[in-house]
């Protein structure tokens, strides 16, 4: 008797042809001849198997066979695949086709933000290599520059830089630019700070107050301080270079003092310190506190701050003894007979005692006396080495004994008395012609009456009086 197949059912060896088995539908379709027609399942359950089926060897599936009246699904053919709807095979390549734009998207901008990165990294290198290296803020601590005459701006530019007062050349012209003033800037010494920025550093040369070692003596100035019948006391020579020498050290200012300047002067020997060769003679020879004067020509003097007593001095007698030379003073002393350093003094003389239009007549008032052997006596003179600011004298004073004592005294001073100007040295190198052996300022302006009699002298002082010029 032939063992039923349960679970399994073996198609015709050779089926002519093959129906599609509907979608969801998953029975087997019926043996050709079967009453139950194509449409019915085969129920495996059925003991009785086609005629022409050969009996087969239980499956290893050992499913349940299917409850009676209940259709049995047929196994799907290994070799056909599932059917879909046209709508869900167009929404699943639209999903494919979505996905790869979204994948695409994400690459681009994974590279533009790459691409970014890589520029912005370039940008900053860029400017951190070749940027104008500059420092921030206001600057620290204390230096002080030099601007010689004729310097350019790209001149101080370099001149700061190697002082470390701005970062870069470059970051003082670039903030310099624009600001026309820059050209305007001064030779001299200017105080600044460390690392500044190139603005901050173009501002504060601007400043006027930046400005230090800076010297101004005017003509009739003597070395030290003179008092004056109203208490006032004018600053000498000296007090005026140890002003100028005061600069600012961490805070702190520091100044070469008066005595500092006088002991230099005193114990250095005159050469060293740069006295010209055509007075190292009577600087020798003359008392240690006052063989300096007159060697300063009056003007503006530019002092290192900072320096010591001895190299200030030698600073400011080099530049002097040029500018002295550039007056014609040595060789316009020789061409009328004197010495320069005598020339000097009679200058000093003229300065204390005319206004500048009455100048080359003082001079040959001096020179006739001079001439005539004649005592000067000139109220400046008596009054120098009593540091004393008057026009007039005293009759103590005048009898005082001392070389500087023109009515005790003949022929001029051991040295000069005062800081002569050009003008002065000009009239005493070339004095005006006249016979005029007094003068007396006999106008409040300053203005001198001159005389060549006592007699017309004394009618000059008594005019001089009446005007209140003295």
């Amino acid at each position: 008797m032939p063992v039923p197949v349960v679970g399994r059912h073996e198609p015709p060896s050779a089926p002519a042809r093959r129906d599609p088995v509907p979608p969801f539908d998953r029975r087997e379709a019926a043996p050709p001849g079967d009453p139950r027609g194509s449409g019915a399942a085969f129920d495996p359950r059925d003991p009785t198997p086609p005629a022409d089926r050969p009996p087969a060897t239980p499956p290893a599936d050992r499913r349940e066979p299917a409850p009676a009246g209940r259709e049995q699904p047929s196994p799907p053919e290994a070799d056909e695949a599932e059917p879909v709807s046209a709508g869900s095979s167009r929404r699943t390549a639209e999903r494919g086709t979505s996905r790869r734009r979204r994948g695409r998207t994400i690459i681009v901008l994974l590279a533009v933000l790459l691409l970014g990165g890589v520029a912005a990294g370039g940008a900053y290198t860029f400017f951190t290599w070749f940027a104008t290296p500059d420092f921030e803020g206001t600057g620290v601590g204390d230096v002080v520059v030099q601007v010689e005459d004729g310097d350019s701006t790209t001149r101080i530019a370099g001149e700061l830089a190697e002082n470390g007062v701005v970062a870069s050349a470059a970051a003082f012209t670039n903030a310099a630019e624009d600001d026309e003033r820059i050209r305007g800037v001064q030779p001299g010494y200017y105080q600044l700070r460390r690392q500044m920025s190139g603005a901050s550093a173009v501002a504060l040369m601007l400043d006027p107050a930046s400005r230090v070692g800076q010297l101004e003596i005017r003509g009739g100035v003597q070395l030290d301080d003179t008092s004056a019948p109203d208490g006032s006391v004018a600053p000498g020579v000296l007090s005026l270079i140890s002003r100028a020498t005061c600069v600012r050290r961490d805070g702190e200012e520091q100044c070469v003092s008066v005595d500092e300047l006088r002991a230099a002067m005193s114990e250095t020997d005159p050469a060293t310190l740069g006295v010209p060769e055509w007075a190292l003679e009577d600087v020798a020879e003359a008392e240690p506190r006052r063989r300096l004067e007159g060697l300063l020509l009056p003007g503006r003097y530019d002092v290192h701050p900072g320096s010591t007593a001895a190299d200030v001095l030698k600073e400011l007698l080099a530049t002097s003894a040029a500018r002295l030379e550039a007056t014609g003073l040595v060789s316009g002393a020789r061409s009328i007979g004197s010495s320069p350093y005598e020339v000097l003094t009679i200058a000093s003389l003229v300065e204390k005692e005319a206004i500048t239009p009455d100048m080359p007549q003082v001079a040959r008032v001096i020179y006739n006396r001079l001439g005539a052997g004649r005592r000067l006596e000139l109220d400046s003179m008596v009054n120098y080495p009593l540091d004393l600011q008057a026009l007039r004298t005293t009759a103590e004073d005048r009898t005082r004994p001392g070389p500087y004592n023109s009515y005790v005294v003949t022929g001029l001073p051991p040295t000069p008395i005062a800081a002569a100007g050009r003008e002065a040295i000009a009239a005493a190198l070339e004095p005006a012609a006249g016979p005029w052996m007094y003068f007396v300022r006999c106008q409040a302006d300053g203005t001198s009456c001159f005389a060549e009699t006592y007699e017309e002298h004394d009618a000059n002082v008594r005019e001089a009086r009446a005007n209140g010029a003295f």
